[in-house]
């Protein structure tokens, strides 16, 4: 039996702390090919997210909060928000299921915010994800302006620059 306990959590924490993504994953599955991708993932507020969409049909995203908050964000295709939804462990809202095709992000509200993921593999990098060419890659000095976007946004907002 898998048992994701507080110490692992702890340390899961640290990693994303020193990570200058910062966030981390601990994977539950055993291979990038399994056919049930599941991971629990701790999020800091500074993490970015890019908007991405998972073009296969198939590709669903399932979301639980575990510890702390995040805000879940559904796009369409300029960037607008369509739906926002904050989550929080043992909230009214905990757990969010993104459709096949969605443009989404995710982002922390708390420090060591921790989420469990699961969606259909297996993970290929270069087909998983189709990224939203109105956000900034990963790394862009336009990313913190995102992620406080984010974090205020309201439905029917537009992106930063838009």
């Amino acid at each position: 039996m898998k048992v994701f306990q507080q110490q692992d959590n702890e340390a899961l924490a640290a990693t994303a702390d020193a990570s200058s993504r910062q966030r981390a994953h601990h994977l539950f599955h055993p291979l990038l090919e399994d056919p049930i991708q599941r991971m629990v993932m701790v999020m800091n507020p500074d993490t970015y997210v890019r908007p991405h969409r998972h073009v296969d049909p198939a590709r669903w995203e399932l979301f639980v909060v575990i510890r702390g908050r995040v805000v879940a964000l559904c796009f369409d295709d300029q960037g607008r928000i369509e739906e926002r939804h904050e989550l929080a462990a043992g909230g009214a809202n905990s757990v969010a299921e993104i459709e096949p095709g969605r443009w989404h992000a995710l982002t922390a509200l708390d420090t060591h915010t921790t989420v469990f993921e699961c969606k259909p593999g297996p993970y290929i990098a270069v087909e998983d994800k189709d990224f939203a060419a109105w956000a900034p890659r990963e790394g862009e000095n336009t990313c913190a302006a995102f992620i406080r976007w984010y974090q205020t946004s309201h439905t029917g907002d537009l992106p930063p620059g838009s």
